[in-house]
């Protein structure tokens, strides 16, 4: 085990020395040379090596025949990079330099792409992260820049990825808003919980958190005594959606325990300690089709991309078995 640790200790010293070496380019190259060794570096993986290329042929030669192509390339080296913001900084300026250039879709897209992957960073391939309780501001970005992509553009080559991504981040996002609802179930905030679960309901129609909308709406309902709201809701759960976890032999079992029944520690801290050990809630709809949506939405990339998600997705561990030295190293000693 000590040696372990040695090596890991070595290892992260090695890796800070590394990365703090800044790459030198010769003064005396030309455009094309320039321009060859970026596309060298991106044919063999070396993105950081390619990046510092395209910038100094952007710098030193802004005007040249590959000033546009170099810029071009940079979003895709940063996003390879795992840069997203480098990749977003770098389309949105070429975005604004060249709105009528031929290949602004790519910029668009590549944009889009490195906000969608944003939150599946480093930690996301090794520990199991449940993405529809996280943060979703960069879901949002990515959406809203598919959705730009696809109206500027709807004869792009990239839209009907960018469409499909576009579904599983509106999945995503309503089953966000899901557990947000059943937040303030869990500490008696019913108002805001049917809210939001009518938020649902009214925006996301096509979403599988349609049928988990409702069934906030019907227990929200419930608990604030308005009876025809809860009986009218639960009839359009049982009608449309009959397979909802909230619904045991037709009949609909409230997720989340009433206030009023919990123990005066529960109640004194809002539901965030349990005296007693609480039964798991069980699993709702949205979360239980996300893993499907995302699988779905993880279409075959343009050629130029080298299927990138696919290759990230074989690159994953087996989770199976590990033990918690291989979790905390990342895999690296296994």
């Amino acid at each position: 085990m000590q040696v372990k640790h040695l090596l890991l200790i070595t290892t992260l010293v090695l890796t800070a020395a590394c990365s703090s070496k800044k790459t030198e380019i010769d003064e005396n190259l030309s455009e094309t040379q320039l321009y060859q060794r970026a596309q060298t570096a991106l044919d063999n993986g070396s993105y950081s090596l390619a990046t510092d290329n395209l910038k100094a042929l952007e710098s030193r030669y802004p005007f040249g025949r590959f000033a546009d192509q170099a810029q071009l390339e940079l979003i895709y080296a940063n996003y390879k990079n795992s840069e997203p913001a480098a990749a977003r900084a770098a389309a949105d300026r070429f975005i604004r330099l060249h709105p009528q250039h031929p290949n602004v879709d790519y910029a668009y897209y590549l944009r889009g792409l490195a906000s969608f992957d944003q939150d599946r960073g480093l930690l996301a391939r090794f520990l199991p992260l449940d993405m529809t309780k996280r943060d979703p501001g960069a879901a949002r970005d990515s959406y809203n820049e598919f959705a730009q992509l696809t109206s500027r553009y709807p004869n792009s080559r990239y839209a009907p990825d960018a469409k499909q991504r576009m579904i599983y981040l509106r999945n995503l996002l309503a089953a966000y808003d899901i557990h947000v609802a059943h937040y303030y179930l869990k500490r008696g905030a019913y108002v805001a919980a049917a809210n939001r679960g009518r938020y649902v309901v009214e925006n996301f129609q096509e979403s599988p958190a349609v049928g988990d909308g409702l069934a906030v709406m019907v227990e929200a309902y419930q608990r604030l005594g308005l009876n025809d709201l809860a009986a009218t809701s639960l009839e359009t759960l049982k009608l449309n959606y009959p397979d909802n976890p909230s619904l045991e032999d037709g009949e609909f079992v409230p997720r989340e325990e009433d206030v009023s029944q919990r123990s005066w520690l529960a109640r004194a801290t809002l539901g965030l300690i349990e005296s007693d050990a609480q039964e798991p809630p069980k699993q709702s709809q949205a979360a239980r089709d996300i893993i499907r949506q995302y699988q779905d939405a993880q279409q075959d990339l343009p050629p130029e991309l080298d299927n990138v998600l696919e290759e990230q997705k074989a690159e994953q561990p087996d989770e199976g078995g590990r033990s918690w030295f291989s979790y905390l190293t990342f895999g690296l000693f296994d």
